[in-house]
């Protein structure tokens, strides 16, 4: 089925809130830098990590992960039906990669020395995990956006270069974010003790790779979905079922292997006690489960909902950095966040109306 433009005006109200939202975290943000991020946040050396790398980095690119899932479907599975749903997956992939990049920046204390990372390679550590997910994200962020590029060119002699080169593309955007996803989870074993026992695990890697495909055909399910109400586009629902099957089901694999491995590794039963960390355990099982009984659209919220929450209490809830240190975002931290989500919908929608980036035109009017 031919992608084409939504068409329609741009500047409706919903976007005007959108654009005013986002200039609001631009706003912030430039304060943030002007005062630092002592005055500016609640991060602390017992936190140094917080929702910028919590929310906007570990959850926010897992949930860019439609990309990466449906071509594992389409070039890896050879299923081709679902190749409608590639070149929307590939655009929210690519905003969502390009949020996190630039809310590593807005975290760091100088993201002006950020071009030194992927140049300094003589300065390289390779045992460090952070570094392979910092060079992972800036190349896949790169390749997302060539993928997407023959939505936006019409140059016949680029895209005949760019379809020769398309099996070495692919390879590499299923490369990528295979060693970055898992290397999110990676990153936290390293925290030792200080990681609760219900998520220190050696399978941590593992466990944030098959989450983030499981979000990653929610959230391109939501996406669609999203897109055909809004637009009033034709609706995939076929595509959309088989594909929000799979992913409810990868859900309850997880939640089988996770129970699991805490039995292998006689840690259960930190999950019988009746605490804070207990009860987000057993909530995040029940949300991953759930989808299994429920239609397509629901399903694939509460699913992307559970992955959320399992990336943010492994990074947040069930770190201990020791007595004395707290952690609650700041207002400042808050409004960027939602800010950049804005702003991330605002070029969403301005991408599709005037490029052809969804498949299946408008039902016809009834007569």
């Amino acid at each position: 089925m031919r992608a084409e433009a939504v068409g329609g005006p741009i500047l409706t109200r919903v976007y005007k809130v959108l654009l005013g939202i986002g200039i609001l975290g631009v706003a912030i943000t430039v304060w943030r830098f002007a005062v630092g991020l002592g005055a500016s946040t609640a991060l602390s050396d017992g936190y140094p990590l917080g929702i910028w790398i919590a929310f906007d980095v570990v959850t926010g690119t897992a949930l860019a992960c439609g990309g990466y899932a449906v071509a594992l479907l389409v070039y890896i599975f050879n299923r081709g039906k679902y190749h409608p749903l590639v070149r929307p997956a590939i655009l929210t992939s690519a905003l969502g990669y390009s949020i996190a990049g630039l809310s590593v920046a807005i975290d760091l204390g100088r993201p002006w020395n950020m071009w030194k990372i992927p140049l300094y390679f003589r300065s390289w550590n390779l045992n460090s995990a952070l570094l392979e997910v910092a060079l992972c994200i800036m190349a896949y962020v790169g390749v997302l956006w060539v993928e997407l590029s023959p939505a936006f060119l019409k140059n016949a002699r680029f895209n005949t270069i760019l379809d020769r080169a398309l099996i070495w593309i692919i390879a590499l955007g299923m490369l990528l974010p295979t060693m970055h996803q898992s290397s999110l989870g990676s990153l936290m074993l390293l925290a030792g003790p200080k990681l609760h026992p219900l998520w220190n695990t050696p399978f941590l890697p593992l466990f944030f790779l098959v989450t983030c495909v499981a979000m990653g055909y929610s959230v391109v399910v939501f996406e669609s979905t999203f897109s055909s109400i809004a637009f009033k586009r034709k609706r995939e629902t076929p595509l959309l079922g088989n594909l929000q099957r799979v992913a409810a089901t990868i859900g309850v694999v997880f939640v089988t292997a996770r129970l699991l491995d805490l039995a292998v590794r006689g840690q259960l039963g930190f999950a019988l006690r009746l605490d804070l960390y207990g009860m987000f355990f057993w909530i995040e099982n029940a949300l991953f489960i759930l989808p299994i009984f429920l239609k397509v659209l629901p399903s694939a919220m509460v699913l992307a909902l559970a992955g959320a929450l399992f990336r943010f209490d492994t990074y947040l809830l069930a770190f201990d950095s020791g007595p004395g240190w707290h952690y609650f975002p700041s207002v400042a931290e808050l409004l960027i966040t939602i800010g950049l989500v804005a702003f991330e919908l605002a070029i969403y929608i301005a991408v599709v109306k005037r490029f052809p980036i969804l498949s299946g035109a408008a039902p016809a009017p009834a007569h």
